[in-house]
């Protein structure tokens, strides 16, 4: 009796205590019911879709009957399109949380089929509207002011007149869009779920995987030959692939190209620039003003040796921190840290975001098949931010969150402002909402710093983060305009050709030649790594945006009257303009040297103080 009592007990407290950590893992995951309580939801809201576009093909050939049918057929389409968002989202989402479970790939690639049928039955759109003509589209549009959402949409279809063919034309690269993703799918599976990934053992005996979430946690090892030991492993084990991944980059190059060709653009950058009306001046001023202040990388790299006490700077001596430091930030105190860095941008902002992080609005750290590194998704117009992170509980961990969160609270205010169809907004502006809140983070964290150990800390990070994003960016974006260069001229590259390619510029940046970092030969495979390459133009984004958000977190934080409010509207602008122009116009022209030159002066500042604490422990 005794002992059955005592077992029942145990088995009461054991699932007492299962039942507890079962909640705790939960707080620590997104609620992707949210979204769909059950799979048979997903299916019914995807059967949904598949009658809502029949329906939308009797638009065809109809649209300017009437301004009643006009307004009809670009209400459903723009439903379609948000309830397309939704279903793709979670399908993303749940192949995302374990990328080598068979149901969740089956439900992806489910998605990428409906996604092609949105592209393809939605097609007659932009033609046919073309053919309308803008004189009766605007008269269209006046007959019912109701219809005044779609103006900024309608316009940025109107204006690509010359590179938008007609019916036909529009169906056939629809049709061929379902067979042009193979070159990223291909790099994700291998990437993220099938790459053997090395092993190796650390000095203290400790054996690690080097997957990309090991990669990014052991590259920053206080032990050198720890440091290079993972480096040899890691990019050893890209190096086998490189052959692979040059034929899987060369077929996302060639695609873009033939895009190019086909939409009678001069070359792929051009086309790129042109989806969001963005000046050439802006892509090429950033590189040229990155490469004309590579001295002042070269001061950063030259200032990390000192610090590490290294005199032969090697590419594996980048990312360790240049102090030492055992502070923990465990998400429930990132997420503290995060909120009261943010308390510039004003009340409500602070409580949206208090409530998004208690809402089941994140899946938090890193688990076996979990897709690595970080992202927001915002597109589910009806629900709420999504945010996907890997947590190592470190320093860096807690700027991704904040930088994230940047992008959350970014389109929370973008879709309470907008109207779904203006509410997605383009990275050209996503970037600055993100890196606004990693300077308000900085400079909170250095306003708490208790010694001149933990100013390092954040300083240095800082400052690996301004290389990361600044000039690290604008090296990728070098590299992205010279490769499409190459293949819209017609050239071919292989994967080795692409190495040394990347390994010159990488080579440039980092001053190898004058002695500043070596780049040992394996590591130029880098470029193999980069998975953002396979969004042909995208990384330059980053550097623009950091720029921007510098300015705009410099106003901010000194008080300058309007400077919250113009910021926060540009956020709740979501993709209602054109976003140079909307950044321009809040003060800050992204085709002229000034915001670049003063991220490096921002770069220099840091450094004169990080120097300025090293003399006085002299």
């Amino acid at each position: 009796m005794k002992k059955s009592l005592i077992l029942a007990t145990l088995a009461l407290l054991t699932a007492a205590s299962l039942s507890a950590v079962d909640a705790e893992a939960a707080a620590d995951r997104w609620n992707l019911k949210d979204l769909y309580a059950l799979q048979a939801d997903w299916d019914k809201d995807a059967t949904a879709l598949t009658q809502q576009l029949k329906t939308l093909s009797s638009c065809a050939g109809h649209l300017a009957q009437s301004a009643p049918r006009f307004k009809t057929c670009l209400d459903l389409n723009a439903d379609i399109l948000k309830r397309y968002a939704r279903l793709s989202s979670y399908a993303s989402q749940h192949h995302d949380e374990d990328t080598g479970l068979a149901a969740g790939m089956d439900l992806h690639q489910r998605a990428v089929v409906l996604g092609n049928s949105v592209e393809e039955l939605t097609s007659f759109l932009s033609p046919e509207l073309l053919k309308i003509g803008r004189a009766r589209v605007t008269a269209l549009q006046k007959a019912d002011p109701s219809m005044a959402i779609y103006s900024h949409w309608l316009d940025d279809i109107l204006r690509t007149a010359p590179h938008t063919l007609d019916r036909k034309g529009e169906e056939l690269i629809a049709n061929f869009s379902a067979a042009t993703g193979a070159a990223n799918a291909i790099y994700s599976t291998l990437a993220d779920a099938d790459m053997p990934w090395p092993k190796v053992t650390l000095s203290d005996g400790a054996k690690v995987v080097l997957d990309q979430t090991g990669y990014e946690k052991y590259r920053a090892l206080a032990n050198r030959a720890d440091r290079k030991r993972v480096f040899d492993a890691f990019w050893g084990r890209w190096k086998e692939f490189e052959r692979t991944f040059g034929v899987t980059f060369y077929e996302q190059l060639k695609k873009d190209a033939a895009l190019a060709k086909v939409r009678h653009y001069p070359d792929s950058l051009t086309q790129a620039l042109d989806a969001n009306k963005l000046p050439r001046a802006v892509y090429d001023t950033l590189v040229a003003q990155a490469e004309l202040n590579l001295p002042t990388l070269h001061r950063y790299f030259r200032l990390r040796a000192r610090m590490l006490g290294v005199s032969d700077m090697h590419y594996y001596d980048v990312y360790p921190p240049i102090v030492a430091s055992d502070l923990k930030y465990p998400i429930g105190l990132s997420t503290r840290l995060m909120l009261d860095a943010v308390k510039p941008l004003g009340a409500d902002y602070v409580q949206a975001l208090e409530q998004g992080t208690k809402s089941g609005w994140m899946d938090v750290y890193p688990r076996p098949k979990k897709r690595s590194g970080a992202y927001m998704n915002g597109s589910v117009y009806d629900v709420h931010p999504y945010l996907l992170l890997n947590h190592n509980d470190d320093y860096e961990s807690l700027s991704t969150l904040a930088h994230e969160w940047g992008h959350a609270m970014h389109s929370y205010l973008a879709n309470r402002a907008q109207p779904f169809i203006n509410a997605e907004y383009p990275t050209f502006t996503a970037e600055i909402a993100s890196t606004t809140n990693e300077v308000l983070l900085l400079d909170h964290m250095l306003k708490i710093a208790k010694d001149d150990n933990e100013r390092l800390l954040y300083l240095d990070s800082a400052l690996e983060n301004l290389r990361g994003t600044f000039f690290r960016q604008a090296m990728f974006a070098a590299f992205e305009r010279d490769v499409h260069a190459r293949v819209d001229q017609g050239e071919s590259l292989t994967g080795e050709a692409l190495t040394k390619i990347y390994g010159d510029i990488l080579r440039r940046y980092h001053g190898d030649q004058e002695g500043v970092v070596k780049v040992d030969d394996l590591y130029t495979v880098e470029w193999a790594f980069i998975p953002h390459y396979y969004n042909r133009f995208y990384v330059f984004q980053y550097a623009t945006s950091i720029s921007a958000g510098n300015m705009f977190a410099d106003e901010i934080l000194q008080g300058v009257p309007g400077a919250r409010e113009r910021y926060l509207d540009i956020l709740r602008a979501g993709g209602s303009r054109y976003p140079y122009e909307l950044v321009k116009e809040a003060g800050v022209d992204l085709a002229t040297p000034a915001p670049y030159q003063a991220i490096v002066a921002r770069m220099n500042r840091i450094m004169d103080q990080i120097e300025a604490i090293a003399a006085k422990r002299k």
